[in-house]
């Protein structure tokens, strides 16, 4: 009977290598070196044969294990967030900033080994800060399957997003919406915000002009939005249930090249100060124009001009403008790391709202790690129940989605640069 295909192999490689042939076996002595090599090569075969087959199933056992126990591995899908907002245009001043503190702490995050073995990945959209795009980016970001997002900037922008983002449970955190219905109005559950609101700040900016600066009769301005308009009539509101005349009350269209209508009007209204409820585009033409038809009156806004982009572009015309703004927390040592990691980085100050979207980021990673989950009511039950260290302090939010442990200063312009006022 034929020997199995194996069992040649064997003999002819012992053949091989004994450089033998079957008529060169002629004693019995050589017979047994033959018998015993071919022996010891069918043995190393089989041992070879069982360390592979024992490897694969060892490999498969190790891979079904990950897979059913549902541990994170290397092979484990990326967690992805979405960071919004204006990244070209006017407003990208305001935009940027958050772009690059999303991914200093995403690369800090991610350095330690992520989120329960998760990388984080972040996918960035432009809106210009305009409503309009805003809708489209939100479909975008719901299409690419993020699980939260960083932004809006602008409140319009952001409101007019986050339908999108509630319909689709998709958590969201905003560093610079002040709007207060935003939150206040408990029509977006899913919204969270590293900033106080605008009433907060119109409050704050109200009692600076009364108390501080004395003012008895005011122009108030704003650019049409929900951000500007919401802002200046807070401050009206207040001014006027405090006893202060506002002797002007106007909306201007943003872009415009020239504001001397408006100008002549606070002019003929005769009033100690003036309110601008909007961002620094049209702020900058405004104490320009003033300025320069010799009204040398206080000029009051809030954190839509309290950037350095503001002071760039009005130039000598900013000095001795006061705006209100996140209160600064740069002595903070999360916030020192994340300044001088943002100058190693990036190789420039950090701008407009960088801490806020800092902090924002760090809030909402400890909330999805404390969650150990993506889900969304296990990430909104963390962000409303859990206190954590940012770079503006020591952190929460309620049950509307206001942060808690952060508020609002007011800023002056000095000497071409913004100072807190203690």
């Amino acid at each position: 009977m034929r020997q199995p295909p194996v069992f040649d192999e064997i003999i002819y490689e012992a053949m091989r290598t004994l450089d033998m042939k079957y008529q060169d076996i002629y004693s019995s002595q050589e017979l047994a070196s033959f018998i015993i090599y071919a022996h010891i090569l069918h043995m190393r075969k089989e041992e070879y044969k069982m360390k592979r087959r024992n490897m694969v199933l060892a490999v498969f056992a190790m891979v079904s294990l990950l897979v059913l126990s549902g541990t994170q591995s290397v092979f484990a899908a990326p967690i992805k967030i979405g960071v919004a907002g204006a990244h070209t245009g006017d407003l990208a001043s305001y935009g940027l900033p958050t772009v690059n503190a999303a991914k200093l702490v995403v690369k800090d995050f991610n350095d330690k080994g992520g989120i329960n073995g998760q990388k984080v990945e972040l996918v960035i959209e432009d809106d210009q800060c305009k409503p309009e795009l805003a809708t489209n980016v939100a479909a975008k970001l719901v299409s690419s399957k993020v699980v939260a997002v960083i932004g809006h900037i602008c409140s319009g922008a952001t409101k007019a997003a986050l339908g999108i983002y509630k319909d689709s449970k998709i958590v969201t955190i905003s560093p610079s919406a002040t709007n207060p219905p935003l939150t206040q109005s408990g029509e977006y559950p899913n919204f969270f915000r590293t900033i106080a609101s605008d009433d907060a700040q119109a409050k704050l900016a109200t009692n600076f002009l009364i108390k501080t600066l004395k003012l008895k009769k005011i122009a108030v301005l704003h650019d049409k939005g929900d951000y500007g308009k919401g802002f200046a009539e807070l401050v009206k509101q207040y001014a006027e249930e405090d006893g202060i005349q506002v002797a002007l009350f106007e909306g201007i269209s943003p872009g415009a090249p020239d504001y001397s209508a408006v100008i002549n009007k606070i002019s003929n209204a005769k009033v100690d100060g003036v309110v601008w409820g909007g961002y620094h585009p049209e702020a900058s033409k405004l104490v320009q124009q003033m300025k320069d038809k010799g009204m040398n009156i206080s000029f009051i806004s809030d954190d839509g001009i309290k950037d350095d982009t503001f002071i760039e572009v009005a130039g000598k015309y900013s000095e001795g403008v006061y705006a209100t703004g996140p209160t600064d927390t740069s002595t903070n040592p999360l916030a020192i790391k994340a300044i001088a990691d943002h100058k190693k980085e990036f190789g420039a100050e950090p701008g407009a709202f960088f801490l806020n979207a800092y902090g924002a980021t760090q809030a909402l990673l400890n909330a999805i790690a404390k969650a150990g989950s993506t889900d969304y009511n296990k990430i909104v039950a963390a962000l409303q129940s859990e206190y954590v260290d940012t770079a503006l302090g020591n952190i929460s939010f309620d049950k509307r989605g206001d942060i808690i442990g952060f508020g609002f200063s007011v800023f002056q312009v000095q000497n071409g640069k913004y100072v807190e006022l203690k």
